[in-house]
C-alpha cells in the first residue's frame, strides 16, 4: 500500500473515531494500523474505506459452521470418554459469492479479494457472470492500491454537493465538485463537511 493511500485511509478512520468519541481527547485517540499484505487485512482496508467514505460495505462469509455434539461420559469404572461427533453444516450463501458486498454511489459492487497466486474458482467466475448480467459491478482486487484505482474509475465522474458547516457559528457554505476533487480537498478543522450525490 503506497503512502498516500495509507494516509487517506488512516485519516478517514481517525475522523470517524473522533466523531464516534467526541469527548475523548484528540491526542489520546490511537492511530489505526492498516496493512493489505493478507486477505483479512485487505478486506478490512476496503470495507473501512468504503464505510468511512459514506458508502455501504460488508464482509460476506460463505463458510458453514461446526456443531459440537460431543459429550463427556463417565463409565462405571470412573473412566471419562468423549462420545458423539462434530457435525458440519453447509453455509446457506450462494456458492462463489464475493468477499465484500457494497453499494458505491447507488451501484451494487461485489469485490473479490485475491492475495498472491490466489485465483478465482469456477463458482466465483459463475457468480461474477451472474452479477454482471444483472447490471452489477464485480471487481477482483489484489491490493489496496489497485482497489483505489478501481474506486476512482467508479467515482471520478460522480457530482457531489458539499455542505461545509462552521462548528462554532453554524454558518453553511455549499459547493459542487466531482468525487475525485472531493477526495483531494484540504479540509479545514473548523468545519464539518457533508457530501451529497447530485
Amino acid at each position: 500500500m503506497n503512502k498516500q493511500n495509507k494516509q487517506i485511509l488512516t485519516q478517514l478512520a481517525l475522523t470517524a473515531l473522533k466523531e464516534r468519541y467526541p469527548s475523548f481527547p484528540e491526542h489520546a485517540i490511537p492511530v489505526p494500523k492498516y496493512s493489505d499484505s493478507t486477505a483479512n487485512g485487505l478486506t478490512k482496508c476496503v470495507i473501512d474505506f468504503l464505510n468511512y467514505s459514506g458508502h455501504q460495505a460488508e464482509r460476506i462469509s460463505s463458510m458453514g459452521r461446526m456443531i459440537d455434539k460431543r459429550k463427556d461420559s463417565i463409565d462405571v469404572m470412573g473412566n471419562t470418554r468423549v462420545i458423539g461427533s462434530l457435525t458440519y453444516i453447509k453455509g446457506t450463501s450462494t456458492n462463489g459469492t464475493a468477499d465484500i458486498s457494497s453499494i458505491i454511489n447507488g451501484k451494487s459492487v461485489k469485490i473479490e479479494i485475491k492475495i498472491g497466486k490466489d485465483r478465482q474458482s469456477q463458482a466465483q467466475k459463475d457468480y461474477q457472470t451472474a452479477t454482471e448480467r444483472a447490471g452489477g459491478i464485480y471487481l477482483i482486487t489484489k491490493s489496496f492500491d489497485e482497489f483505489m484505482e478501481q474506486y476512482k474509475g467508479l467515482s471520478a465522474d460522480v457530482k457531489l454537493r458539499i455542505v461545509a458547516t462552521h462548528k462554532e457559528t453554524l454558518q453553511q457554505f455549499t459547493s459542487y465538485m466531482t468525487y475525485s476533487e472531493w477526495m483531494l480537498l484540504k479540509k479545514n478543522s473548523k468545519y464539518n463537511y457533508n457530501a451529497y450525490q447530485v
